[in-house]
């Protein structure tokens, strides 16, 4: 018998490791065949809680398909002797429908509720991460567009944590381009002298930028001195370095407030970081041949595609291509990352498929994209209006991001007020604060992180901020009322931990409990997929759950009291580790 059955997380690693013990037994030379176990479908589950495919597998292989039933009872019966089965039957074609044994259920529940809900986070393959996200241009104001890479790049490295990966949270921040040699240009020609006096606010910043945009595009001379303003900057000229800083302080500034109101950590290190790393990458690949001379430029070509990398511009100037391959390089040698993710647009797709390309030539990283050391692009679609457009302001601008999050704050705010007057409920103004704070940013990221984020969705207040459905507002109010029930039951949660006993003998009970115990394949799901909407799929068929059991078991005063505040204890605790991965701040008062 598995010693540590009990406090192993993962339910379905664990059943794949008991049948992959059987099929090395009954058939030991197709023991490299790797049993799958899945969640039983909706259809299937009057069978069992989960599926394996493994005698189909084999006999799929072997061309005999008509043999999987008979494989798939003598695998069942040569089943490792575990507290985690209750029982097996062979279905159809050949599926092993597996009943999880309800007994170890609530002996799992409770060691998690004794021992802490990191006795059931996931392991990963890999020790060290690199997260890149949110990474803004430096000189433009954060809008709706950042938003998504910023969510989803924080729930992604909040997962891989809880995962046991060191995670290093990288903003690279555009600090580099082509608009600091437009807006610099721009402010020697308005502000002779006074450059940096010129500049105070995010404001101005924006609007040098606009105007600089403009005459760029207009003005085929100030365009050449914009071109040549960056190549001076990237080589360090002070004069265009002072003004270069002023930018980026203003900037940063302006940043952190955001990111910090969306309780995100972040370490930067923009594209400007790297400077000194290009010239030895440069070399580096030069000396294995992969550098070539085109049109003027210094490019590597990369099989499948037309463009190439572009290391050196015809100019002398450096290229994002420039600095993305310095920073892979830096992420592999200098931090020792073996797994960095890039969380940005789907229109940037191309550019790191060639990157990634670029790597492998250079053997950085292995042909395989599944092994390690890896890199992975997380891309993601668009937020639309209404319209399905691309969501802007009633005067067609972009939504700056601040102006998203104090809109979500205020109608989350009028919403708890319209409530507690309904209910005669009171809050001091610290604590409406705070949670139309948490409820309107939560409501902000939920609707974007429920999604697939391969798919553009369209934005809607009025859909986030719903208390009822799929929505955070929902999820948060079924924590407050499970504080609730165990708030009124008058009990010492603490002191039930360690004497009650959980029983699963109703129908409901069982289904929250199974539910319970698919937390921690549901986090390593989402990581190893790097789907953020698989946790959030899981969260609302929890509460779902939950709510089910508690309209049907009574819970303060009935005989299974002990044992039904234990589950409503084990389900809140789940949930605000739900919030945490996906960064929303849990309440407790609605």
């Amino acid at each position: 018998m598995v010693s540590d059955e009990v406090s192993c997380g993962n339910l379905k690693r664990q059943l794949e490791k008991l049948f992959a013990a059987s099929v090395k037994s009954t058939v030991p030379h197709e023991s490299a065949v790797k049993p799958l176990v899945a969640n039983s479908s909706a259809r299937s589950r009057k069978f069992g809680d989960y599926q394996c495919n493994i005698a189909m597998r084999i006999c799929s292989i072997r061309k005999k398909p008509d043999e999987a039933p008979a494989l798939g009872q003598d695998i069942t019966k040569k089943l490792p002797t575990s507290e985690i089965i209750h029982s097996c039957s062979v279905t159809g074609p050949g599926f092993i429908n597996i009943v999880v044994s309800t007994p170890w259920m609530a002996k799992s529940i409770e060691n998690m509720l004794m021992n802490g809900i990191d006795t059931w986070a996931p392991g990963l393959p890999v020790k060290r991460a690199v997260v890149d996200f949110c990474s803004p241009n430096i000189a433009k104001e954060m809008h709706v567009g950042h938003i998504r890479s910023t969510i989803i790049g924080d729930t992604i490295a909040r997962m891989l944590e809880y995962s046991g990966v060191e995670v290093v949270r990288r903003n690279h921040v555009g600090d580099w381009g082509t608009h600091f040699g437009m807006i610099i240009e721009h402010l020697f020609e308005n502000f002779p002298g006074s450059e940096s006096a010129a500049l105070t606010t995010i404001g101005d910043l924006q609007a040098l930028y606009r105007e600089s945009k403009a005459k760029f595009k207009r003005d085929p001379v100030f365009k050449e001195k914009a071109q040549r303003a960056v190549v001076r900057l990237q080589g360090g000229d002070p004069v265009y370095v002072k003004p270069w800083a002023k930018i980026c302080e203003i900037s940063r500034a302006e940043c952190a407030k955001v990111i910090q109101r969306l309780n995100v950590e972040l370490e930067e290190k923009g594209e400007s970081f790297y400077k000194p790393y290009i010239a030895n990458v440069i070399k580096e690949l030069d000396s294995m041949g992969l550098v070539e001379e085109s049109d003027g430029a210094r490019v590597i070509f990369v099989q499948g595609f037309s463009i190439p990398l572009m290391l050196v511009k015809s100019d002398g100037g450096f290229s994002y291509d420039t600095t993305d391959t310095a920073a892979l390089w830096y992420r592999l040698h200098e931090e020792k990352a073996e797994w960095i993710v890039y969380v940005t647009d789907a229109g940037q797709q191309e550019h790191f498929d060639r990157l990634f390309g670029a790597a492998r030539k250079a053997g950085w990283l292995p042909g395989n994209a599944e092994t390690y050391p890896r890199a992975s692009h997380v891309r993601f679609g668009v937020i639309l209006g209404e319209d399905n457009k691309r969501f802007r302001s009633r005067d067609s601008d972009i939504v700056p991001l601040v102006d998203l999050l104090d809109e979500a704050k205020t109608r989350s705010k009028a919403a708890l007020i319209k409530r507690a007057e309904e209910k005669e409920q009171k809050w001091t103004l610290e604590e409406l604060d705070q949670t139309a704070e948490a409820v309107g940013y939560g409501a902000l990221k939920y609707a974007d992180l429920k999604n697939n984020r391969l798919t553009s969705y369209a934005f809607s207040y009025d859909q986030m901020l719903r208390d009822k459905g799929d929505t955070a507002v929902y999820l948060l109010y079924t924590h407050t009322r499970i504080y609730s029930i165990i708030k009124m039951s008058g009990k010492d949660m603490d002191e039930l931990k360690k004497t009650g006993k959980i029983a699963l003998y109703l129908e409901d009970e069982r289904a929250l409990g199974l539910c319970l115990l698919q937390f921690a394949e549901t986090v390593e799901d989402a990581c190893t997929k790097l789907l953020p909407n698989l946790l959030c799929e899981y969260l609302y068929n929890l509460s779902e759950h939950f709510t089910k059991f508690y309209t049907n078991c009574k819970v303060n005063g009935s005989e299974e009291e002990t044992s039904r505040l234990l589950l409503c204890e084990a389900t809140a605790i789940v949930m605000r580790k739900c919030f945490h991965l996906l960064g929303i701040t849990p309440v407790y008062k609605m």
